[in-house]
């Protein structure tokens, strides 16, 4: 069964910067797709990164490209989302979400994936 762990969510100051953390455990990722999602209060829940665990191919939501890194740490089983310059309008839950997905096709559509974590709420004040 996955296991998805995040951390590192927080009040910052805009322009700031957070490190998310997500543990996954309880099997292999080989051939996952691993994603970053948020959702603010009365808004739909919306894509923001994703990695691929084999290879790390990396894919960004336009609107936050240039802002966000992500990568993963294969041997912490672990992904990070560096997000800087933050705005007020990031202030969100970040949720951390696991597809077998071998093509990467789809990243964008929450509705793939079937494994997600708690989630970590980012607050940005301004």
């Amino acid at each position: 069964q996955v296991q998805l762990v995040e951390s590192g969510g927080g009040l910052v100051q805009a322009g700031g910067s957070l490190r998310l953390s997500c543990v996954a455990s309880g099997r292999t990722f080989s051939n996952y797709v691993m994603g970053w999602f948020r959702q603010a209060p009365g808004k739909q829940r919306e894509f923001v990164a994703a990695i691929a665990w084999s290879g790390g191919r990396t894919y960004y939501a336009d609107s936050m490209k240039g802002r966000l890194t992500i990568s993963r740490d294969t041997a912490k089983n672990t992904v990070y989302l560096q997000m800087n310059s933050l705005k007020p309008e990031d202030t969100a839950v970040y949720y951390c979400a696991a597809d077998w997905n071998p093509s990467g096709l789809g990243y964008r559509d929450g509705r793939r994936y079937n494994n997600w974590g708690q989630g970590t709420q980012v607050t940005v004040s301004s």
